[in-house]
């Protein structure tokens, strides 16, 4: 059974940075996509990020691009996502989610395993 388990959320004042991880385990990390997902109250759930097994061509929402980097560690099983510049607009619980397929995919139906999400508030 693939769980993930996401860590990192908290309290951050706008400008402050946060780094969220997400430890894989019971499946073949190396060979996922992996993606960070963030849902705000009373809004659907997006894309914020995404990663290939591979690490290169990665892919970022418009929102986050400059802001956010994502990138992956296969020996540690982890992915993580290094949100800097972060704004009262980032307030969201953030998840991770794996896909079994090695081309990135932007939509929550394409992704396979997800995780129970983490806090993200930006205070301003």
């Amino acid at each position: 059974q693939v769980q993930l388990v996401e860590s990192g959320g908290g309290l951050v004042q706008a400008g402050g940075s946060l780094r969220l991880s997400c430890a894989v385990s019971g499946g073949t990390f190396s060979r996922y996509t992996m993606g960070w997902f963030r849902q705000a109250p009373g809004k659907e759930r997006e894309i914020v990020a995404a990663i290939p097994w591979s690490g290169g061509g990665t892919y970022y929402a418009d929102s986050v691009k400059g802001r956010f980097t994502i990138s992956r560690d296969n020996a540690k099983n982890t992915v993580y996502v290094q949100m800097n510049s972060l704004k009262p607009e980032d307030t969201a619980v953030y998840y991770c989610a794996a896909d079994r397929d090695l081309l990135i995919a932007r939509t929550m139906s394409h992704y396979d395993y997800w995780g129970q999400g983490t806090q993200v508030t930006v205070s301003s």
